[in-house]
């Protein structure tokens, strides 16, 4: 695809499993899993909330990077290591997308690449040409 452009994060990690941050094709926006940056001060291993609302303001970023935004977001998916937190993780999902509505799945799994994460997003977004 000559119209594909490849957005790295600077992890070591995507030669080790040979991915990107996100993937641009045309208008489409494909962006990876992403879990939070766990400090224990401002984001907690327990605190679910703060988690989510991390990752969503560290996409943010990569999405304006990439010429898109939040209002472009059309696709979540949310993985959790703990479903019981379901309305921490909505709140922070709301505090951003309440207004915009993509669609979004929450789907419970046994673990995540490291036991201090317990919510990995995904997003899918529009890209204006």
């Amino acid at each position: 695809m000559s119209n594909r452009i490849s957005i790295s994060s600077g992890s070591p990690f995507e030669d080790v499993f040979g991915y990107c941050r996100a993937v641009k094709t045309g208008n489409l926006l494909e962006i990876s899993g992403t879990v939070a940056l766990v400090d224990g001060d401002k984001v907690k291993e327990d605190d679910l909330y703060a988690q989510t609302y991390n990752i969503i303001e560290r996409i943010a970023v990569v999405l304006e990077e990439a010429g898109s935004s939040i209002n472009d977001v059309v696709r979540t998916r949310i993985f959790t290591t703990d479903i019981s937190k379901n309305l921490d993780i909505a709140k922070a999902h709301a505090h951003f997308f309440g207004a915009i509505k993509p669609t979004t799945g929450i789907y419970e799994i046994s673990a995540l690449i490291a036991p201090q994460y317990k919510v990995e997003i995904e997003f899918t977004a529009w890209v204006n040409e």
